[in-house]
């Protein structure tokens, strides 16, 4: 089960980080300073080498090329609206006051966890350069959750980027799944990500409680991991059949509501009433798969449908 995150308490003013004075004081460490030379090499300009205030490591202000930075392979997809509507913004305002966050590519150029949409904005109105906070640790473009403040993030958002991430990591740097807890955010996410690369249209904010309840971080390698999450994806979809057909019996029988799948999937939760405990996933599953399956359309009343709410249908 998942642990709940604790409450953060106030910190004492002033008793952490450094002082401006000290931002850009000392050695700048050799993988810094070579970073400073591909910039170069890259036909960027470094504009300011500095420590972050808070944790003290050293990054770089850089302006690149925008034909050099492209967003990580893993991350959600382009919504062109959004891009527009900032495009029009920076154009209007004739100014790019938010720089992007990125690394150096495995490859060739730079990744940009958290700067899609800037980009693409930025290419619309046919600017030269983008202006980038690089950082040297590679790592962090697979923090895109934490990082990703351009839009709102919705479930089948978060977690194909979740299992995008994975999948990629599966590759790089195959540790225990449990181990990357800060970059997927919640395991559940794994599950409906799997899910929603085998079916688009999944309805994955119905099963989300459910699934935050019974989900854990796995402690077996990311490739193995990843195989489990697709068998759970796959009891998920069968699961999903199940609920589709109690919806259209009660369709056939007159019921209109936006809300009819997550009354099906509410009514048939074992732990709708259970508190505590430590539910686990295939138990949980085969149960709602056996009363789904033996959902009785003709047993519902009106008012049953009328007092439930929750996620609609995709």
């Amino acid at each position: 089960m998942a642990t709940r995150k604790k409450k953060r308490t106030k910190a004492e003013a002033r008793s952490r980080g450094l002082t401006p004075a000290t931002l850009t004081s000392g050695n700048v460490p050799a993988a810094v300073d070579a970073l400073r030379r591909q910039v170069d090499e890259d036909g960027g300009e470094v504009l300011a080498t500095y420590k972050d205030p808070v944790g003290g490591r050293w990054q770089i202000l850089a302006a690149l090329p925008i034909d050099a930075v492209q967003p990580t392979p893993f991350q959600r997809d382009l919504s062109e609206t959004h891009a527009a509507r900032l495009a029009n913004v920076i154009d209007q305002i004739d100014r790019f006051l938010d720089p992007i966050i990125a690394v150096k590519s495995p490859e060739v150029g730079y990744w940009t966890p958290n700067g899609n949409h800037r980009l693409a904005a930025l290419r619309t109105i046919g600017a030269k350069a983008v202006v980038a906070l690089l950082l040297p640790e590679a790592e962090t473009a697979y923090r895109i959750l934490a990082l990703n403040t351009e839009k709102a993030h919705n479930v089948r958002e978060k977690s194909l980027e979740v299992i995008r991430m994975a999948r990629s990591l599966a590759d790089l740097d195959p540790r225990a799944e449990k181990e990357f807890a800060l970059e997927f955010e919640e395991p559940s996410l794994l599950t409906l990500g799997a899910t929603y690369e085998k079916k688009g249209r999944f309805s994955g904010g119905a099963y989300a409680p459910m699934l935050k309840r019974v989900e854990t971080f796995l402690a077996s390698k990311l490739p193995a991991a990843l195989a489990v999450r697709d068998e759970r994806a796959a009891a998920l979809l069968e699961l999903d059949e199940a609920v589709v057909a109690a919806v259209a019996e009660l369709k056939e029988r007159g019921f209109v509501s936006p809300y009819l799948k997550a009354f099906v999937i509410a009514r048939i939760n074992p732990l709708r009433f259970q508190k505590g405990g430590d539910p686990k996933f295939d138990e949980t599953v085969a149960k709602m798969l056996a009363s789904a399956k033996k959902f009785d359309a003709a047993k519902i009343k009106a008012d049953q449908v009328a007092a439930a709410s929750g996620p609609p249908e995709d």
